[in-house]
């Protein structure tokens, strides 16, 4: 992949529904540059799909956020676990730094979500965490 590429799929972020006519302009590309470099990106799997985020999509979960997590010796592979059985749990990743696990979080109300965040604190070899709440999404997916 190389800028032109980089180029094409921020393009395609920003909004996926784009011409090939239009893509080309914005890119300065010829309309046959950009279909073909979109068809390869396609069969080498770097763009494996289209989607549409809609407003339910967000909606779903009105309080969202991210909580960084400190885990305990070796405990991470069981928290992991646990975490990942919580129903207001979207996602667990993994990272490098300060933090052992980024836990994304989506509830209902801030009742909910506060009491999503008591339970985790309370699981058996988390030692620290850190939670911030997504306010506003501009750009998704």
């Amino acid at each position: 992949m190389d800028n032109t590429d980089e180029r094409l799929i921020a393009a395609l972020r920003q909004d996926a529904r784009q011409g090939i006519s239009d893509l080309a302009a914005l890119l300065g590309l010829s309309r046959t540059t950009v279909r073909a470099r979109m068809e390869r990106l396609q069969a080498s799997g770097e763009i494996i799909g289209f989607t549409v985020l809609t407003r339910s999509d967000v909606a779903s979960d009105p309080v969202r956020g991210l909580m960084m997590i400190g885990i305990e010796g070796r405990g991470t592979e069981r928290v992991t676990r646990q975490l990942s059985g919580m129903a207001e749990v979207r996602a667990v990743h993994s990272t490098n730094g300060r933090w052992d696990v980024i836990v994304e979080i989506g509830t209902a109300t801030l009742e909910d979500f506060d009491a999503a965040l008591t339970r985790i604190r309370r699981l058996d070899g988390v030692v620290a965490s850190e939670t911030s709440l997504l306010l506003k999404t501009r750009k998704a997916g």
